[in-house]
């Protein structure tokens, strides 16, 4: 760990480090050439294998500012939550570290969050494809300051219940577009949970306390589509990781009251859930036969919760591929989706 700065900065940024060695410098370069200098950066080594660890000591020894913390191997959710437990900041941010920060992003989002006297901030992104093209998407919520009836309806209700939905309309759960009040996530112990759909519960609680939030249309991040990523690699876990998720969404529901207007919010999250779910097992990284993959997701889609899904909700406006996978499990035509995932992935 190196030094500690005699004065607390304002923003603290907390990046998990794992196998990271290839892009960490772009990552670690956008966040200490801020326009807005007053932060630190905790670069968290969750036991990387590779030379990231090293690349981390090299960035702390470059500049004061960034602090770094080498631990055994415990996943992205407990990399967060040391980052988190040694911030100094008034405000957190949080990236990954195969992504990267526009010049003016905290300044952007502090200035906004300032004028407003607002807890927390938030604005758009660019999503960055392999070949390097990009496409802006929109923040959780239009350029605005808003209370918290207004955050309930714009990101509470909209992550409890309207899961499904064309990409870029439903809301994801995408932490690092937002500033958060470190006193906020200290005072309520609020804390990540889990490898997968933990940014998710982090912001449905997060945003369960925050009283005013300050939005902005500007992109504020990168986000690269890396093929690598555990959201694109085969999970052989995923559905026991989706059923705790379930768990602790219907645990922060009941205790807050939210879903209360929203009847088939579980329903809704479950089918989000079993669309992931297909794609995991039908993934080209499953090394499984075809007509195994077939069998698990048959067996997935008769799970009580999930048959309960499919009979209550038909879901329409996906996107393209989406709604063909939907439509075919409506129908119960697994072995054309079979085919069809074969074929996609016969392609690539």
């Amino acid at each position: 760990m190196s030094d500690v700065r005699e004065t607390a900065p304002l923003v603290s940024v907390i990046v998990p480090v794992y196998k990271a060695e290839s892009f960490l410098h772009k990552c670690t370069e956008s966040i200490l050439t801020q326009t807005m200098g007053d932060l630190e950066l905790l670069l968290i080594d969750d036991g990387s294998p590779d030379g990231s660890g090293a690349l981390c000591d090299e960035t702390a020894a470059r500049d004061p500012r960034a602090r770094v913390f080498h631990k055994p191997n415990g996943g992205v959710s407990s990399a967060r939550n040391l980052g988190m437990a040694e911030a100094r900041g008034t405000y957190l941010a949080f990236a990954d570290s195969d992504d990267w920060l526009p010049p003016h992003a905290l300044e952007t989002m502090v200035a906004a969050l300032t004028a407003a006297g607002a807890d927390s901030a938030g604005g758009a992104h660019w999503r960055v494809e392999p070949n390097g093209s990009t496409e802006a998407e929109p923040g959780a919520m239009p350029k605005g300051v808003y209370g918290p009836e207004e955050i309930r309806r714009g990101i509470l209700d909209r992550l409890m219940g309207e899961r499904l939905g064309k990409h870029g309309v439903f809301l994801n759960g995408f932490i690092w577009r937002f500033l958060f009040s470190r006193t906020i996530v200290r005072e309520h112990e609020i804390r990540f949970d889990g490898a997968y759909l933990e940014d998710e519960l982090f912001l449905l609680e997060y945003f369960c306390h925050a009283q005013r939030l300050a939005m902005v249309d500007e992109p504020v991040y990168y986000y690269l589509q890396n093929p690598l990523s555990v959201t694109r690699r085969y999970l052989p876990d995923y559905m026991d990781t989706f059923t705790r998720f379930m768990a602790a969404k219907e645990a922060l529901a009941e205790r807050f009251g939210l879903g209360e207007d929203l009847p088939l919010w579980r329903e809704d999250s479950n089918w989000s859930g079993l669309l992931i779910a297909i794609g995991n097992e039908f993934a080209a990284s499953n090394p499984a036969s075809l007509a195994e993959k077939r069998r698990r997701v048959k067996a997935i889609c008769a799970r009580p919760e999930m048959a309960q899904a499919i009979g209550a909700i038909w879901p329409h406006e996906l996107g393209r591929n989406k709604q063909i996978v939907a439509d075919l499990v409506e129908r119960r035509r697994f072995l054309l989706l079979s085919l069809l995932y074969w074929y996609k992935n016969r392609k690539h």
